[in-house]
């Protein structure tokens, strides 16, 4: 990633204040921020913190570029853009940032197993394959932006996870991530409370597929299985069901774990 804070505040509507700074990564926690040339800490409000007041801390530890909210006082030689809401402008520039890449872009969705379906797909992946996964569990609306933007443009295969708990969320991720291809993990009751239906959380979760060209699941989940042969019957549709697995592989171990909400 090479940015200029002045192509950043481009990106997202931003000001830029102070000092046309470099970037090359995005750092959001003070506590596990290193001083490394090229880092720009996004500082965020909410309703318990407010982490601009570490602006000045981060400056002294050798941080020289911000993401703001809010206009802070800047040390001698930082640059800061400033916009309304930080979330939505990493994902502005994490979307024009998935743009420019020149390999495939998988997606993860699903109530449970994301992360070790992830990790197996990085193992089985031969050597010779640029690969890039996003880190941990970074499956949230501030964690898919920053995965996107720790990618490598360069990567032949770019796998991220996506996770939603409420309506409306995926349609964010999916603008932002745009992929080529779409894995639904399993079909559970996780935060099930802040949707009406489980056919509305399903909706929810497809909205991911409507630019792919491929979407593998299993029909063991009757009612994936019809949303998605109903919705998306002119893609590449691949049931697991269906297919004779690699050695080393054991499916089965992912169906029963998944469908009791033991995966993350």
């Amino acid at each position: 990633m090479n940015y200029r804070l002045s192509d950043i505040a481009a990106l997202t509507g931003g000001t830029l204040l102070g000092e046309d700074r470099s970037v090359s990564l995005v750092v959001t926690d003070s506590r596990n921020c290193t001083p490394e040339r090229g880092a720009l800490f996004v500082a965020m409000r909410g309703e318990r913190h407010d982490s601009h007041r570490f602006v000045g801390e981060m400056a002294r530890r050798g941080v020289e570029a911000f993401l703001l909210e809010y206009p802070v006082e800047l040390p001698s030689g930082c640059g800061a853009v400033v916009v309304a809401h930080a979330i939505e402008a990493l994902q502005r520039w994490a979307a024009h940032h998935r743009s420019l890449f020149t390999g495939e872009v998988v997606a993860i969705v699903g109530s449970n197993g994301k992360t070790i379906v992830k990790e197996w797909m990085a193992q089985l992946m031969p050597p010779s394959v640029r690969m890039f996964r996003s880190p941990k569990s970074y499956n949230s609306q501030l964690g898919v932006a920053l995965s996107l933007l720790m990618a490598d443009m360069q990567a032949e295969v770019v796998v991220i996870e996506a996770g939603i708990s409420r309506p409306g969320e995926m349609a964010r991720l999916e603008r932002m991530v745009r992929p080529d291809r779409v894995i639904f993990t399993a079909l559970g009751e996780a935060h099930q409370e802040n949707f009406e239906s489980l056919e509305q959380k399903v909706e929810e979760k497809l909205t991911m597929a409507r630019g792919a060209r491929s979407v593998l699941y299993h029909s063991r989940y009757a009612l994936l299985d019809k949303a998605i042969r109903d919705r998306y019957a002119d893609r590449n549709l691949c049931d697991a069901a269906s297919v004779e697995l690699p050695v080393g592989l054991p499916m089965h171990v992912v169906e029963s774990e998944a469908g009791r909400g033991n995966f993350s």
